[in-house]
């Protein structure tokens, strides 16, 4: 449970707390149960019980339902991405993939930051060198979150059921052999441009260890220009291989 869960269970445990103790203490409303008075006896039993009730849902819905997926178009931020994913962690057949995502979302995180570690021992902010090295990887990295997005696009196709409905197929009784076969075929089909989504994010990120590589070896190693770089020429093909490609 994240953070802004467990405030939001914590805030509806202490309204309930304090709603009860306004109730019954005597120096408040000071309602009694078990009195002459039926109507305080009723409305405290009442409330107890909705304080109850309101607890277990509430609960319920913090700590094991699972949000509704954000429209895609609205997805900015790192953790708008995790969030996203996290809507089809449960899916059986997703599992793995979706755990990678999550891994890849960690790792590029981390390999942006060691970079910038690097280039800030190695330049200055105000050096040409330094801000195409930053153009390369802000670049890049543009690339792996679109990848990220693309994984998003065609999942948000289907609901996360019948992603999981595609898991029991050969259970299915309703449909014939020939349209479930259709039918899993399509999903197979989304699950393989997710397959590759995920692999061209790990060449992403292993380009990124190549560069950060002949960053740390720039001392002993002439080169007339960062562009001449083996592994600055590949990622500018990649990146303009993909822009050539969404053309």
């Amino acid at each position: 449970m994240n953070g802004s869960k467990s405030a939001k269970l914590l805030l509806l445990m202490a309204v309930i707390a304090i709603v009860n103790i306004v109730l019954v203490s005597p120096g408040l409303l000071g309602f009694q149960v078990g009195g002459d008075n039926a109507f305080q006896s009723a409305l405290v039993i009442t409330v107890w019980v909705v304080s109850i009730l309101a607890l277990f849902y509430g609960s319920y819905v913090l700590l094991f339902k699972s949000p509704a997926a954000k429209p895609i178009q609205t997805i900015q931020t790192r953790e708008d991405y995790i969030e996203a994913l996290h809507h089809y962690r449960n899916v059986k057949v997703l599992k793995n993939d979706i755990a990678l995502a999550l891994d890849q979302l960690e790792r590029i995180e981390k390999k942006r930051n060691a970079l910038l570690g690097v280039l800030g021992q190695r330049f200055q902010p105000t050096e040409l060198s330094y801000k195409k090295f930053m153009g390369v990887i802000d670049e890049v990295e543009k690339l792996f979150y679109l990848n990220i997005r693309g994984i998003l696009n065609k999942l948000g196709v289907f609901a996360a059921s019948d992603f999981a409905r595609m898991a029991d197929q050969p259970k299915a009784s309703q449909l014939s052999s020939k349209v479930a076969q259709k039918k899993t075929a399509l999903y197979q089909e989304y699950l393989a441009y997710v397959t590759g989504y995920l692999e061209a994010n790990e060449e992403i990120m292993l380009k990124l260890d190549k560069l950060l590589l002949e960053i740390s070896l720039l001392g002993s190693t002439d080169y007339r220009d960062v562009e001449d770089m083996p592994c600055m020429k590949e990622i500018d093909a990649l990146i303009k291989q993909t822009k050539l490609y969404k053309q």
